[in-house]
């Protein structure tokens, strides 16, 4: 059974959205990386943003070493087979299909030897219940946040059938390359932050739905409330610091109400797919961006979210 020890090698499959943030840290952590790709186009953008990161993190002063050498350790492969020989680790990172991935672990389970973790990406797919059986042994879940180079958080769940090595050897290889690993005692669609933060998204959305307040208000207030005070306490510390009997009296006083028919489709959501205004990709979502260069916003992004969780991991080393 491979320990942390032997994980030289990691194969990172799909270099879309999260590939080449992935395979990035990977690489950080001193691993040699190499990515599949179907096409020639997408390794070419890939590796733009392979540079283009290793850059920001160049200027935010957060590499231990050259980046020509973090680069130097990430290489490209246009079949799967070339791209997991002699890997000791797989993370999966394909669209979220579930016929793409039963076609490619299909693949995987003909090549692959039954000590080598495979761990998939996957946001909205029960992976273990859509592989081949022989793979349970040896699948887990590490599921990343996007954009994810920089988002510290990699929630780890393992196959009933995986041993519980396998997992710890994940959240081992996940700290060394500098993510905060939290293990799911079993599996959840959604995980934990998905699932928290869809909650918000009902409640966000009812409050625009029924014209209570602007999207800017509500970024506004969330930045100067709760979000920055979770860096401090999370959520159930501060649940203990305001008292459970606070959070039992508003249970039993029913300060709080579900929306009606907050599982629908919310109205404000449809009509800007509908126009096609879907965020940044598009130039307009709920804000304006078509008079802003994107990429140039995407470079600010990062490095106001590696400052502010410079300060989060500085508070979750010396917690309250």
């Amino acid at each position: 059974m491979k320990t942390i020890d032997d994980i030289k090698k990691v194969a990172v499959l799909g270099a879309g959205t999260m590939g080449p943030g992935i395979a990035q840290i990977y690489a950080m952590g001193g691993c040699t990386v190499t990515m599949w790709t179907r096409s020639e186009a997408t390794r070419e953008k890939a590796i733009a943003s392979l540079r283009t990161q290793l850059d920001t993190f160049e200027a935010e002063d957060m590499l231990a070493e050259p980046k020509e050498a973090i680069f130097n350790r990430i290489s490209f492969a246009l079949t799967v087979e070339e791209c997991v020989a002699g890997a000791d680790f797989i993370q999966e990172t394909i669209v979220e299909k579930a016929e793409a991935k039963q076609e490619l672990y299909a693949q995987l389970a003909e090549i692959v030897p039954e000590d080598v973790i495979i761990a998939s990406n996957t946001s909205a797919l029960n992976i273990f219940e859509i592989i081949p059986e022989k793979l349970l042994p040896q699948q887990i879940i590490c599921h990343w946040y996007a954009p994810p180079h920089v988002i510290p958080l990699v929630e780890v769940v393992k196959s009933e059938q995986a041993p519980q090595e396998y997992a710890d050897v994940a959240i081992e290889l996940l700290k060394k390359c500098g993510k905060t690993a939290v293990y799911m005692k079993k599996f959840i669609k959604g995980y934990i932050v998905n699932r928290l933060q869809q909650c918000l998204n009902r409640e966000v959305f009812y409050l625009l739905d029924n014209g209570y307040c602007d999207a800017e208000a509500i970024d506004l207030a969330a930045k100067a409330s709760f979000v920055p005070r979770a860096v401090v306490l999370g959520l159930l510390k501060r649940a203990d610091f305001g008292g459970l009997d606070m959070t039992a009296n508003n249970y039993k006083n029913r300060s709080y109400t579900m929306p009606e028919h907050g599982d629908e489709m919310p109205r404000t959501l449809a009509e800007h797919v509908e126009r096609g205004e879907l965020g940044i990709k598009t130039g307009r979502g709920f804000y304006d961006y078509s008079d802003v260069d994107i990429e140039e916003l995407k470079i600010k992004r990062d490095k106001q979210l590696f400052e502010i969780f410079k300060v989060a991991k500085k508070f979750m080393d010396d917690p309250v």
